[in-house]
């Protein structure tokens, strides 16, 4: 007996040895917290079919797609790359809205050169928001940038934009750009009231910026009763940046919030990185019009064109969503 008493411990201590690592991997890189709740459809390229296939079903026309993009030193340098030119419109035109991050560009004439070959390469108008240069605290000039909203006129309709005053508590490198829209349905009847929040955050400070985010959304709410708000941009809040345990003590991962892009996406064009530094976050107020499909738009050839990947979602923009 003592004999078949050893022989089962023996097989019970090289299970153990088998399984403790893949106990471990396991919560080390779970992707799910029950702090917050993420939504994972993604999906290279534009195929659509694929697309439909891997979350609720609606048509292009349906839908609002929006992107939120970094495009790398968006200077003088890269608008005077056809090539490059090009590529950035043919990405553009696959949205509705594109919210750009690090426009870097002394004379501000970029953003509205970029506009016109959009609107060059467009059978629809597409207008731009473009933010006052951030950075507006002294320390932080030399991390001066712009932000830019790309649209389609069509889907949506202009009201007000801002830099978040940040004057008090210098919590921002860069300050957020807050801007309005008024999404419209394909009849062109205002939709919905919903409020854009896009930030760069200074990397070493991504974790702090990341738990700012959270006081910029509750003073707008102080400030206006628009609660559609919708937090994108480049967080830079993954990999050595901010770990999944710092950003779980955040108040912006609670359940007032919906992280549409998880810890375990990669939205960046190195083959030798895997971070989800472009994020997309939700308040629950707007949940009635984003209906799971998102995705990492990875058709993209060059990383002359970005080190990021555009990350999209979608929105519904039918009448009788509320029906």
């Amino acid at each position: 007996m003592a004999r078949h008493d050893n022989a089962l411990q023996g097989v019970m201590l090289v299970a153990l040895l088998v399984l403790f690592p893949m106990i471990i991997q396991l919560l080390v890189h779970q992707d799910e917290s029950p702090l917050w709740r993420t939504v994972y459809v993604e999906v290279e390229g534009e195929d659509e079919e694929d697309t439909e296939a891997r979350s609720e079903s609606r048509s292009r026309e349906d839908v609002a797609r929006i992107a939120t993009f970094n495009i790398k030193i968006f200077g003088e340098t890269k608008m005077g790359k056809a090539d490059v030119v090009s590529e950035l419109v043919n990405i553009t035109l696959r949205y509705d809205m594109l919210v750009v991050q690090e426009i870097k560009d002394l004379d501000q004439t970029v953003p509205y050169d970029f506009l016109d070959a959009i609107n060059a390469a467009s059978n629809d108008t597409y207008a731009m928001v473009l933010s006052d240069r951030s950075g507006q605290q002294e320390d932080d000039e030399g991390g001066q940038e712009q932000y830019a909203f790309y649209y389609r006129t069509s889907h949506f309709q202009f009201d007000s934009a801002w830099l978040h005053n940040d004057s008090e508590l210098d919590e921002f490198q860069r300050e957020p750009f807050i801007s309005s829209f008024n999404l419209l349905s394909q009849n062109g009847t205002v939709l919905e009231d919903m409020t854009f929040i896009t930030v760069h955050t200074k990397p070493s400070h991504a974790v702090n910026e990341t738990a700012a985010l959270h006081n910029v959304v509750e003073t707008y709410k102080q400030n206006s009763t628009e609660s559609d708000i919708i937090v994108l941009g480049d967080f830079n809040a993954d990999c050595s940046y901010a770990s999944t345990y710092e950003l779980n003590q955040l108040d912006i991962r609670s359940p007032d919030y919906l992280w549409v892009v998880p810890d375990s996406a990669d939205t960046t064009f190195s083959e030798n990185t895997h971070c989800a530094y472009d994020r997309i976050v939700l308040t629950s107020d707007i949940e009635d019009r984003f209906f799971g499909r998102w995705g990492v738009d990875r058709a993209m050839t060059d990383s002359d064109v970005s080190d990021h990947y555009p990350v999209w979602f979608d929105l519904d923009r039918t009448e009788d969503v509320f029906a």
